[in-house]
């Protein structure tokens, strides 16, 4: 298969070394991944903020980066669940609108190929032993796109029990959003703030060093929670951990 790297927006300018986890632990797999450095962002700030017709630009973008790649592979479920579920909708609403099938077009190809890390390593490469170690106290908060959205399931929890010397604990209140929401937590901050705190004294209860996540948008709201609150926990993407080795072992 001829795998391309979807970073995202937020990956790429705040947390590179998940971008770098992804292709460490795909290449150990034997998938030959590659980068293109023509990719933007996928549009979902711009569609979710009612900008959707600025969003179809980046969403016609999109599509013509990666059209030449088998699959297409994001450390991210929200802008997974962009692509998947909304690249469908904007190209019917274009249609409505009498603007012609172009963009229904365009995006089509791109929608089934894309894909969460996580499934793609589930469905597609078909493991759940990365062969990763990770000699920590874990518990892991499903994210709502991850959940809702994409419908992940099991998936990171079955590739988190694999990982050698990790002990998964369960997060009360898992299915519970964590208050991030993208524009969510700038209109309705208190609220958001309040859903965070709940979620770190779920996680705190569970007396876990690291909270892991899929998705690094709602890591950064619980991330600057705990940081406020002064907890202990470390907020991680999964990636790193299935990353990490003992050659090359994550922190």
């Amino acid at each position: 298969m001829r795998v391309a790297l979807f970073l995202t927006c937020v990956n790429d300018t705040l947390y590179p070394d998940t971008g770098r986890a992804v292709v460490r632990l795909l290449r150990r797999l034997g998938v030959d991944v590659e980068f293109p450095l023509g990719q933007t962002c996928c549009g979902q700030a711009h569609y979710n903020t009612g900008y959707r017709h600025e969003a179809e630009p980046l969403a016609r973008r999109f599509a013509e980066v990666f059209e030449g790649y088998d699959a297409v592979v994001t450390p991210s479920g929200s802008c997974g669940a962009m692509v998947r579920e909304l690249y469908p909708r904007m190209g019917e609403r274009a249609r409505a609108e009498g603007r012609g099938d172009s963009l229904a077009r365009t995006l089509a190809p791109v929608v089934p190929k894309t894909y969460e890390l996580t499934e793609f390593l589930v469905d597609v490469v078909g493991v759940t032993d990365v062969g990763a170690w990770y000699p920590h106290r874990v518990t892991y908060h499903p994210t709502c796109h991850g959940l809702r959205a994409l419908g992940l399931g099991d998936r990171p929890r079955r590739l988190l029990e694999a990982v050698r010397g990790l002990e998964l604990v369960k997060l009360p209140g898992a299915e519970e959003c964590c208050g991030f929401g993208g524009t969510f937590a700038v209109k309705n901050a208190a609220v958001s703030a309040a859903m965070g705190t709940d979620k770190v004294r779920n996680a705190e209860s569970t007396g876990a060093e690291v909270l892991c996540a899929a998705d690094n948008s709602c890591l950064m709201h619980i991330g600057g929670t705990l940081s406020r609150l002064g907890a202990g926990l470390r907020p991680v993407h999964i990636a790193e951990i299935l990353a990490s080795t003992e050659e090359d072992p994550a922190r």
